[in-house]
């Protein structure tokens, strides 16, 4: 009765009703008062609707009935014109008992009478959705207002596959096995997917205009972005509005936004009035540790903020100002200004590096490096990257520097103790790895225009240092020392076979920044363009351990002055296994060799009237020893077990040069000579195993290893002692000898201690018996800890060389979240500091300062660096 009474009434006077309202009931037992007091008509043209519909949420309570109002309408069109709205509320009275079997019969007639009118609407895609506590309609202005838990949703229709159900004996179902039968098509099933989300405690919605104006906790959820502000104002169509005293967290980039006034401009653009920028993901209630201010912000879809009269600020003290100012805090590859670096020398003057990164695929960029330096000029860098796989990778750099210091300044050459006569500076370098094929190629490129370069600007993103960290990090290996004069430059290619050859090839140029006079009496440094060289090892017959190996060579030498030639080196040899006894393990072998030489005089007077040299030899060699080892059961600590391993050895090495010939000198192949020497020598190595942490571990403890040889063709001499090459046999590289003292060569002792498994001590030494003592010298030391401690040291000396050098490094964790560091480089036989840098770091997870001095001859930097997360470079002020 109540239902027919209420459809009569409303069809006889609104043919199109899909609305009503259940208001407040009273207590059970009571009758209930039902009004029928907003409506909203519909519309249908070519299956568009373009209308909103109210319904109806009902639970069922022992004392009554409660409600919730719910509006619905497309997002296509949102604004209803006012005729759709009835003029006078229509109020139908009945009296109730308030039953909940009564109650649940009325829900379940509303929902057939309406259900017709919701598949229509839910049909539309985009649809927005309004759920609150209380709807009420004003009629002017034509709006809704919506009050308590506003809710406003937009949802879209999204299609997907029917998934199939599995029958009860575990097959398909009936109808999922006559479309399998039938070969039908997977039937879509329509979902509808929540994408944006609006919360609020009031708001109201314009009917005209399709907006809607919210205040009190208000909230934006769009997935990427969420919003919170005082009140705002949101277009439904456009996806936009204006907030105020609003905050936006960019989940995926951490990015933190506030402002006054934020307007938002698109579906994940802004711009904001009087801001704040943190890249920082902040709990809610934390202070940023630090921030960018600005009086007017930007912010796009890719991640960039661009910033208007910006001060950068910590702990919301400004601390920096720039009128504009870009941040890239997108993680994603995007081409943009990174960081910039800004610092000053007392030498260079203020500077200030402002990278570009440009996107060119998923696995290619460029980086510039423009760098402004007051008093030297622009200098500009470029990096080039690539990485197709592991196997198959890039970097090339480079800078250059139109130098506006005249070099053959006295005060600037006597500071800096520079050499250099040039003011065009440059230094380009790179490495690649790249598999083509069955070939393995490396490329290594370091050119620089002066020595000097490498240790005057060693600061930056594009300093040596942070290129040889950079590029060892990359590749496993980096560049010759920033002293070294000879910069060694190379393309290498490998191909290996099954049966046991390979054929190797190397271009072999060398960038000569010694700056000496060469002549063709004074050779230049030699090229190999190129060398080539095929290797193999077959086994002989059915015979087991016996070998045939060969290394044919061939080499074209160049010099822009001095001798060259083309040379080719065949060396073959047989090795085989000798089994004397069970506990000796004995390899002997033999081989000859023969080199040829088609000589390019150039101009030497040496080699006017030679245009070929030929060299044979032939060489014979063994070692003999055996390999002994004991476990020891130890209880120390987490060391359960202990092992030792003892190999002495006896090595035998001739070589006869029938006739003495006078050869070009390219490289230790043409040093050889008549050689009859023993070696003889101790190998100890010591292991340990036990469990740590609840992990078996077997590792190196320590090692030991001693060696001397005794040239059996050499007698005493009272000559000095002086360096040789390493020679070259048949069987290998042989240590270098020292000529001048006497048979007996020096001991070579080597050490090794690794009392932790992080923790590495090297040292080597030198020792000649006839009264020059230990001459050399190295040590080598590394430790890491697990969070974070480093320390380095590298100590060598030599007195045939005149080398006493030292370098170290060392980084330690405070309390309180500071980290200090000290690294040094000092040549100690000429007393003078290479470089000598102090750094003090303050840490936090968002950001970190950091106060360094950095000592080189000639300059004194202090820079202050600031670290933000999610901002790409770090960000840098130096201080005279």
């Amino acid at each position: 009765m109540l239902l027919q009474a209420m459809e009569n009434q409303a069809i006889r006077q609104y043919p199109y009703i899909v609305l009503f309202k259940l208001l407040s009931p009273v207590t059970q037992g009571k009758s209930t008062t039902f009004h029928l007091t907003q409506y909203l008509r519909t519309r249908t043209f070519n299956s568009i609707i373009s209308f909103g519909i109210f319904t109806i949420f009902v639970s069922i309570r022992s004392v009554g009935l409660s409600h919730q109002t719910k509006l619905r309408f497309p997002s296509a069109n949102p604004s209803l014109p006012l005729s759709h709205f009835p003029k006078e509320p229509i109020e139908v009275k009945s009296l109730i008992p308030s039953s909940p079997i009564l109650a649940l019969l009325l829900v379940l007639l509303a929902n057939s009478f309406l259900f017709a009118a919701l598949v229509s609407a839910e049909s539309a895609k985009g649809q927005w959705e309004i759920t609150a506590d209380k709807l009420t309609r004003y009629e002017d202005p034509p709006r809704v207002v919506a009050e308590g838990n506003v809710l406003l949703e937009k949802k879209e229709s999204v299609n997907r596959s029917k998934e199939s159900r599995p029958s009860p004996g575990g097959g398909p179902s009936g109808k999922e096995r006559g479309a399998a039968v039938n070969g039908e098509a997977v039937e879509p099933v329509v979902e509808s997917k929540t994408v944006t989300t609006v919360k609020a405690d009031w708001a109201a919605y314009d009917v005209n205009l399709g907006k809607i104006q919210a205040r009190g906790n208000l909230l934006i959820d769009i997935g990427a972005d969420q919003l919170t502000a005082d009140s705002g104002s949101i277009d439904l169509q456009g996806s936009t509005g204006t907030f105020e005293n609003a905050v936006v967290v960019r989940q995926y980039q951490d990015m933190h936004l506030e402002g006054k006034v934020i307007e938002k401009t698109g579906d994940l653009t802004y711009h904001i009035e009087d801001g704040w920028v943190v890249t920082c993901k902040l709990q809610p209630g934390e202070t940023s540790p630090w921030s960018f201010w600005a009086s007017d912000v930007k912010i796009t879809d890719g991640g960039y903020a661009f910033l208007k009269d910006a001060t950068f600020r910590i702990k919301d003290v400004p601390v920096l100002y720039s009128p504009y100012m870009l941040l890239p805090a997108q993680r994603k590859r995007q081409t943009g200004f990174l960081f910039p670096s800004i610092f000053t020398s007392s030498r260079d003057g203020f500077s200030l590096e402002t990278p570009l990164f440009i996107d060119l695929s998923p696995s290619t960029d460029i980086t510039l490096f423009p760098r402004y330096l007051s008093k030297r000029g622009m200098m500009n860098g470029a990096e080039f990257r690539y990485v197709f796989d592991e196997t198959s990778k890039g970097i090339l750099m480079g800078n250059y520097l139109a130098d506006a210091i005249n070099p053959s300044d006295v005060t600037y050459k006597q500071e800096g103790q520079f050499t250099h006569t040039n003011s065009e500076r440059y230094w380009l370098r790179g490495k690649a790895d790249q598999n083509i094929g069955a070939w393995t190629t490396r490329l290594d490129v370091d050119v620089a225009s002066d020595l000097d370069y490498l240790r005057e600007f060693d600061t930056g993103a594009t300093g040596f240092t942070s290129s040889q960290d950079n590029f060892t990090r990359a590749f496993g290996r980096g560049f010759d020392d920033k002293t070294n004069k000879y910069r060694d430059n190379t393309l290498s290619f490998l191909r290996s076979w099954d049966d046991g050859t390979s054929l190797e090839g190397e271009f072999h140029a060398v960038n000569d920044l010694s700056q000496q006079v060469y002549s063709p009496n004074n050779p230049s440094q030699v090229w190999e363009l190129p060398s080539l060289t095929y290797s193999g090892l077959l086994p002989l017959g059915k015979a087991k351990g016996t070998n045939f190996s060969w290394d044919a060579n061939y080499t074209n030498f160049w010099r822009d002055q001095g001798v060259g030639a083309q040379r080719v080196d065949l060396v073959p040899v047989v090795t085989t296994s000798l089994p004397l006894t069970p506990y000796l393990e004995t390899i002997v072998g033999g081989g000859v060799r023969d080199t040829l030489y088609m000589i390019q005089g150039n101009g030497a007077s040496e080699w006017e009237n030679s245009d070929s040299k030929n060299r044979y030899l032939y060489n014979l060699g063994g070692e003999i020893g055996t390999t002994l080892m004991r476990d020891f059961t130890v209880d120390v600590g987490d060391v359960k077990a202990w092992s030792h391993t003892l190999r002495p050895y006896v090595a035998y090495s001739y070589t006869s040069i029938p006739q003495n010939l006078l050869l070009p000198q390219f490289d230790s192949i043409d040093a050889l000579t008549n050689q009859n020497i023993v070696y003889y020598g101790v190998n100890n190595f010591f292991n340990i195993s036990g469990e740590h942490n609840g992990r078996e571990y077997d590792r190196t403890y320590a090692f030991l290893r001693v060696k001397q040889g005794y040239d059996l063709q050499k007698e005493i001499s009272s000559n000095p002692l002086t360096s040789l090459e390493p020679l070259t046999s048949g069987f290998g590289t042989l240590p270098p000898l020292v000529a001048g003292s006497g048979p007996l060569t020096p001991i070579d002792v080597k050490i090794g201690f690794y009392p932790l498994d992080l923790f590495r001590l090297v040292y080597t030494t030198d020792i000649d018996v006839y009264g020059n003592g230990a001459y050399h010298h190295a040590l080598e030391a590394d430790y890491s800890s697990g969070r974070g401690d480093l320390f380095a040291l590298d100590y060598q000396y030599n007195s045939l060389t005149n080398v006493d050098s030292v370098s170290g490094n060392v980084w330690y964790l405070l309390p309180y979240n500071f980290a200090a560091g000290y690294s040094l480089q000092r040549a100690i036989e000429t007393h003078q500091t290479i470089a000598e840098k102090i750094r003090l770091r303050y840490n936090q997870p968002c950001w970190s300062v950091e106060l360094s001095s950095n000592s080189t001859p000639g300059d004194q930097t202090f820079m202050v660096t600031f670290s933000l997360a999610n901002i790409g470079n770090a960000f840098g002020v130096g201080i005279p």
